[in-house]
């Protein structure tokens, strides 16, 4: 019975140093993060900037793998179905872990398939209409929505989005309804509203910033608790008379769920110190992007953050019967 006993301590020793050696040893090849969305766009380029960093924290290549289709839907039940070792990540914004399992049938389960590793910079948005509406101000712009609500003509980026749902808590905030009209993409949104077709959105601030400094279209407000540290300039909703409406869509970092968190810490720490990187910083600012607070970089917080957005949104998406296109 004592060699028994030998034997199965020795056999104990042995599985936990071969676990803690493996465990030292990551990464000991090069690591994936799949972006569910066609190369080339700004969440593509965020995701490369902090593959670049890091990679020096890890000593290993961080690759990115571009992985679209089905509104971002492939790449994430890719990964959901990949081995949870830490070697294939997923970006994954707030529309497909908050929104998509609201409005469509998934192949995964978002709540439970993937484990949280850290919040990267969100898209704040941004309330704008043409120069021809009569509105200066917010306040005003509310006050003419109100009285003229068959003038109003918003744009919104497909079905089922973040900006189909600003729209919506605006008309349930100030008491009207308009025609909300859906676009395919930012851009088709983008050529309309230039040339008139329409006259309201609230989009995401990178690509509309422009116009804005360019004074071809008016800008109200910035959806969030604090001002854009790309244009200061704007007010938030709390300033400037909708209190409360904060929209927008975050980005974070996924991994499929029962990857070891000793792995997890490694992949949160790599993140962090890529975003604390002062050029990284600058060109995530260039790129009319936030960054998260410190304190909301941990995957309790990300978690956090997704179960809050949920409690938010869903009512609003099954009140209005909403269903991904």
């Amino acid at each position: 019975m004592k060699v028994l006993g030998k034997l199965a301590v020795a056999a104990l020793l042995a599985i936990a140093s071969t676990l803690g050696v493996r465990a030292q040893a990551y990464p000991s090849r090069p690591i994936s993060i799949v972006v569910p969305y066609p190369a080339g766009g700004v969440t593509d380029t965020l995701v490369r900037l902090l593959a670049e960093r890091m990679k020096n924290s890890l000593g290993q290549p961080v690759l990115t793998e571009n992985m679209g289709g089905a509104s971002g839907t492939v790449g994430a039940a890719h990964v959901a179905r990949a081995a949870p070792d830490g070697y294939t990540l997923l970006l994954g914004n707030s529309e497909a872990f908050v929104l998509t399992p609201a409005t469509m049938k998934l192949p995964y389960n978002p709540s439970t398939d993937f484990a949280p590793i850290a919040l990267l910079p969100s898209y704040p948005f941004i309330l704008v209409s043409t120069n021809d509406v009569p509105a200066k101000t917010l306040k005003e712009l509310i006050a003419w929505m109100q009285t003229n609500p068959d003038k109003v003509l918003q744009g919104t980026v497909g079905s089922g989005t973040m900006q189909q749902l600003c729209g919506l808590s605006i008309q349930h905030t100030v008491g009207a309804k308009w025609q909300l009209i859906p676009y395919r993409g930012g851009t088709p949104a983008m050529q309309d509203m230039l040339a008139g077709q329409i006259n309201f959105m609230c989009t995401a601030s990178g690509s509309f910033l422009p116009l804005v400094r360019s004074g071809q279209i008016r800008v109200y407000a910035v959806t969030a608790k604090n001002r854009m540290e790309a244009a200061p300039g704007i007010p938030t909703v709390d300033e400037a008379g909708l209190p409360g409406l904060y929209v927008s869509i975050w980005n974070a970092l996924w991994v499929p769920a029962g990857t070891p968190k000793d792995i997890i810490a490694k992949l949160n720490a790599a993140a962090n110190a890529a975003m604390a990187d002062p050029t990284f910083h600058k060109r995530i600012v260039d790129m009319g992007l936030d960054m998260p607070a410190s304190d909301q970089r941990t995957p309790d917080a990300l978690d956090d953050l997704r179960k809050a957005d949920i409690a938010k949104w869903w009512p609003i998406i099954k009140a209005a019967g909403l269903k991904a296109e």
